[in-house]
């Protein structure tokens, strides 16, 4: 007589726990690892960084298995009620926000959060959505809805003002609307409106936001005042020559010239110690990230998972994009944190939660197929 045995306890568990994409692990695992081989240094002076970093990392990767254990399915029920309450969280904070350095972000509700944050992932989702929900009869009228989705959390953050994360928003959104289907000639005069309201938008900025375009055309007319941190990061990545000083041997940031260089001023470091053989390995593992992320957005089954894995893959080309960008010298400083490098937990947050949506795409890809 033979006896039926059900499955084990570990064949239940194993899709749950089996839930990571490994090309997509061992990249971020690879910059999470060089962010805090660059963290160590940057923050010798500062006591605790790296330990208090090492507590972000496993935070965002529980957030990263969690939601990769979330049906895109489920993602779509969720995306109004997170669009919903991400816009009412910014509302609240343009009403009775804490006010930092002259920024109202932050909301207190039990504890200190920046709802800003939640609309990096729910505004594509939203818009991702929206466009599912629309296939097969596009119009005009979807395309100007999806812009009024977009501009309204897109404008709210940006009167806190925040720009840097105003202009991630904006991009993430922009990508589902043009992978929606938007026409290039479409995208080209909308670029064209974009650029000829440019002196309009000059009137509208505030004198620090003024004053960082100016800096970026000539951070020498005030080295030891505006112009001093982007001239010493300059100095810094300069510096650091082919093969870089050394680790833990960056003057720049030892002495501290550089500003913020556990954060948004991270790269300067890293440039610094590691020079253009650091930096060129940098840029692979960043374009390898990339590179999956697109795989992911193709190879994705429905159009909501197409357009949200795009969103997604562009909120990682941003981040990485407009950082190195600020930090060398060639885009206005907007304070946006190096991807899984810079210091900090709600972004290191945000983006272990994109990567869990990337994941879970890749998952619901691999079963359709199979």
């Amino acid at each position: 007589m033979s006896l039926a045995h059900g499955p084990s306890w570990w064949q239940r568990l194993r899709p749950h726990v089996m839930v990571f994409d490994l090309p997509l692990a061992l990249v971020i695992t690879a910059l999470l690892s060089v962010g805090l081989v660059t963290l160590y240094s940057a923050g010798l002076a500062i006591p605790g960084k790296v330990s208090d970093q090492l507590r972000n990392i496993a935070a965002a990767v529980l957030v990263m298995w969690f939601v990769a254990n979330v049906t895109p399915q489920m993602m779509m029920r969720l995306a109004v009620p997170a669009y919903a309450v991400g816009v009412a969280l910014l509302v609240a904070v343009a009403l009775f926000g804490i006010i930092k350095g002259g920024s109202r972000r932050w909301l207190y509700i039990g504890t200190q959060i920046q709802p800003s944050e939640l609309m990096k992932i729910a505004m594509p989702l939203m818009l991702a959505w929206f466009f599912q929900r629309e296939q097969g009869h596009l119009s005009w009228r979807s395309y100007l809805i999806a812009a009024v989705l977009l501009a309204i959390p897109a404008g709210l953050i940006a009167r806190q003002p925040d720009l840097g994360t105003a202009m991630l928003v904006t991009a993430a959104g922009a990508c589902v609307i043009f992978l929606g289907g938007l026409s290039w000639k479409a995208l080209g005069a909308l670029l064209a409106a974009g650029a000829a309201s440019l002196p309009v938008l000059w009137t509208f900025m505030h004198d620090y936001q003024r004053d960082r375009v100016l800096t970026l055309i000539d951070p020498y007319h005030d080295p030891l005042g505006k112009g001093f941190h982007i001239i010493q990061s300059m100095i810094a990545i300069g510096s650091g020559g082919v093969t870089g000083k050394g680790w833990t041997h960056g003057t720049q940031a030892h002495l501290e010239f550089i500003p913020e260089r556990t954060t948004d001023f991270i790269f300067a470091v890293f440039s610094e110690e590691f020079g253009l053989l650091g930096i060129m390995v940098l840029m692979v593992l960043y374009l390898l990230l990339i590179w999956r992320g697109l795989n992911i957005t193709v190879n994705a089954p429905t159009l909501f998972s197409r357009l949200l894995a795009g969103a997604i893959t562009m909120i990682y080309f941003t981040y990485a994009f407009v950082n190195m960008g600020m930090v060398s010298g060639i885009i206005p400083v907007v304070g946006v944190p190096l991807p899984f490098m810079s210091y900090g937990g709600t972004a290191l947050m945000t983006l272990g939660l994109g990567g869990g949506i990337l994941m879970s795409i890749q998952r619901h890809s691999r079963e359709v197929r199979g």
